[in-house]
């Protein structure tokens, strides 16, 4: 959905998705395991995750969770804002793992939108879903700030 900044401020309530399917793949986990330093075999050793209890090697819950950012923009375009903050998290739940190669879209509902010190600060609920899982594999509520 694309809106300008002012429409921005009368879309509470207002449910955006499900974006496009995108594919979480060896590479980019390993990619993250690599800039944080998190090697956990259920990650990055493929042959000793077969065997673990996920059945195959898993995304970070943190990657996932950074994974909103890119799928939100597909499902938010403002025009008129120049700069976004991703200002924090009220909650954030990881119920599923994401396996590597498996595919996700992010959907969710406009909360609360208020005006501060030159912007807006709203949250959203989102879920991120596994394609063909049965429970999310994120379910958040960001807060963020929106600036003119």
């Amino acid at each position: 959905m694309k809106v300008g900044y002012e429409e921005l401020k009368t879309l509470a309530g207002t449910e955006l998705g499900p974006g496009e399917w995108k594919t979480v793949e060896q590479d980019r986990i390993n990619t993250f395991a690599d800039a944080t330093d998190d090697h956990q075999w259920i990650h990055t050793d493929v042959e000793k995750a077969k065997t673990g209890p996920f059945g195959g090697p898993i995304a970070h819950g943190y990657l996932t969770l950074a994974l909103v950012i890119p799928l939100w923009t597909e499902l938010l375009d403002v025009d008129g804002v120049t700069t976004k903050v991703n200002y924090g998290l009220n909650k954030v739940r990881f119920p599923a793992p994401v396996p590597a190669g498996s595919r996700i879209r992010l959907s969710g509902k406009l909360n609360d939108i208020e005006e501060i010190s030159g912007g807006v600060q709203f949250t959203a609920d989102l879920v991120i879903e596994i394609e063909g899982g049965t429970k999310p594999a994120c379910v958040c509520q960001p807060v963020f700030r929106f600036y003119r």
